[in-house]
């Protein structure tokens, strides 16, 4: 910022709902994911999803500047007293700082709570200098982190500008990798087969067919064509993966879902399984700006290759038939890669108070980064989609 530019000021708003809706909404760029929109962040807090109660304590950040202290860039910001529902794991820092005799929590967090999806984390309105916001949101993270005596900020699933912008000022890059599906210019779901390897050609179609055999039916809903009623289904989707896992832990509410149908159908995507009428399985995803995020899956029922068809079959023809340019399917799982999708590169970056911990952490990261570019190197290199065909200009 440079000494005629408007005086500015960076603050903490406790509650997204005592920001008005129009001015969060109006720092998103066209191409945020839905995940940062107010309504979905108002969904989290509102429904006791991600609240003080549930270790999420939403304090979030905004920059105001003038004399109207008109607020030009902000980022959801949280006071967290566990790691839980993050998708970057730290839990070995954690380990490691109690050990040392280092208290790690509360900490705070900027991201998208129980989503691993990348995207920008730091809101700036358009038309304003975002590199000096980018700067003075940083600074003031880690002057609350110090002041307040936290250990650590952790800014997750960030963008390359952000985590650039931060590396001067004492943040540290990790970095990680998820597995995307790229639609490249398929007209068809058969064009999309046709790029497997024939060993994985022939095994999507063996899956695809189970579903027949099993009398199976797939169906897919977006925006407006779910009825009311799915929402209440979507519920019990998600409890129903959270009951079967060891480690599950249950966030959401019946009420978030409830809110979301009241105010988010626009960018809603259901997957359903039926046998006859029932429901016996389905996935939650949401799609805007022509990238598709898978959300939440869950089954009343086991059926052999319904996950499969579910999750990314059905998935990948619905983006292939609506435009979608990118699917995004949610964190782990290199079956993903089995199928056609590639592992794709995510950051983060964090800021870490003890000088101790911070040497051993970097440490790790250096080593880290290493194995997470060499595997997807590696990956996309043996990915499962051949190359295009050379065009007729390129054989001529």
């Amino acid at each position: 910022m440079n000494d005629s530019a408007p005086r500015v000021e960076a603050g903490i708003v406790e509650g997204i709902e005592k920001i008005p809706r129009e001015v969060w909404d109006g720092l998103l760029a066209p191409d945020d994911s839905p995940f940062v929109e107010w309504d979905w962040l108002y969904a989290m807090e509102q429904s006791g999803s991600a609240t003080r109660k549930t270790g999420w304590a939403p304090y979030h950040l905004v920059v105001r500047e003038g004399p109207k202290k008109r607020i030009v860039a902000a980022c959801p910001l949280y006071l967290k007293t566990h790691s839980m529902g993050e998708f970057v794991f730290d839990h070995g820092w954690a380990d490691a700082a109690d050990r040392s005799g280092i208290k790690y929590f509360p900490k705070l967090m900027v991201g998208v709570p129980f989503t691993p999806h990348s995207g920008r984390r730091f809101l700036t309105a358009p038309g304003s200098d975002r590199a000096g916001l980018l700067k003075l949101l940083g600074l003031a993270l880690a002057s609350i982190c110090e002041d307040n005596k936290l250990s650590s900020v952790h800014i997750n699933f960030c963008e390359a500008d952000e985590s650039a912008a931060l590396e001067p000022i004492g943040f540290m890059e990790r970095v990680g990798y998820q597995y995307h599906w790229h639609n490249r210019d398929f007209a068809t779901f058969d064009d999309y087969l046709n790029r497997l390897k024939h060993k994985r050609r022939t095994a999507v179609r063996h899956e695809r067919n189970a579903m027949i055999e099993q009398g199976v039916e797939i169906r897919v809903l977006a925006g407006e064509e779910i009825p009311d009623r799915t929402f209440a289904q979507m519920y019990q989707i998600y409890c129903s993966t959270i009951e079967k896992l060891y480690w599950g832990r249950q966030y959401l509410s019946e009420e978030f879902f409830e809110i979301i149908r009241e105010q988010f159908k626009r960018n809603m995507v259901f997957i359903g399984a039926y046998d006859g009428r029932e429901l016996i399985a389905g996935a939650v995803n949401l799609a805007k700006a022509q990238v598709m995020y898978g959300r939440y899956w869950g089954c009343f029922r086991d059926v052999r290759f319904l996950h499969f068809n579910v999750c990314y079959y059905a998935g990948i023809e619905h983006a292939i038939l609506n435009g979608i340019h990118r699917y995004e399917p949610g964190a782990g799982g290199e079956y993903k890669w089995l199928r056609g999708f590639d592992p794709a590169l995510t950051r983060s970056t964090h800021y870490i108070v003890h000088p101790g911990l911070r040497k051993a952490i970097a440490t790790f990261l250096k080593h880290e980064r290493a194995e997470v570019e060499r595997w997807i190197v590696a990956g996309n290199e043996r990915s499962q989609l051949k190359p295009p065909p050379p065009s007729d200009q390129e054989t001529e």
